[in-house]
């Protein structure tokens, strides 16, 4: 698989709401981009609050735009705070960098990222990484 599909996009997508399900997690919004950082598919669960798809957009693009996932970004947040807001000001704001952005994997391979926005960072993140599992890929969360 060279490409990120949008069939493997909606089983990502279905199978991270399905866990947001299980979890009985509060309503989420997935956004999905492809290698490109090129919007895929996204979708909001009833419920949602205001700036949660641009905040899901802000995991999946930061861990795009920094080949890493967000989670990492935390991090290197934590111990570069600096660098990471002189990224996020030449980014124009538009990195979140908070777990809950996951690089879809196929092998080494980039395919996309996943970015998830409702809950903790962390159920986000889990929600995520298993979208992205039930399509038979690896992901990175950093």
């Amino acid at each position: 698989m060279a490409d990120l599909t949008l069939d493997t996009a909606r089983k990502i997508l279905d199978a991270a709401f399905a866990k947001s399900t299980e979890l009985k997690l509060k309503p989420l919004v997935v956004t999905i981009l492809d290698a490109r950082g090129v919007l895929k598919i996204a979708a909001a669960q009833d419920g949602t609050s205001l700036m949660r798809a641009e905040i899901a957009h802000g995991k999946a693009y930061g861990a795009l735009a920094m080949g890493m996932g967000s989670r990492a970004l935390y991090q290197r947040a934590q111990e570069q705070a600096y660098f990471i807001d002189s990224v996020n000001t030449i980014a124009k704001g538009a990195l979140v960098p908070v777990p809950g952005g996951v690089l879809i994997m196929d092998g080494a391979t980039l395919l996309g990222a996943v970015g998830v926005s409702g809950d903790t960072s962390d159920n986000d993140e889990a929600c995520a990484v298993a979208g992205i599992h039930a399509a038979g890929l690896k992901a990175s969360a950093g």
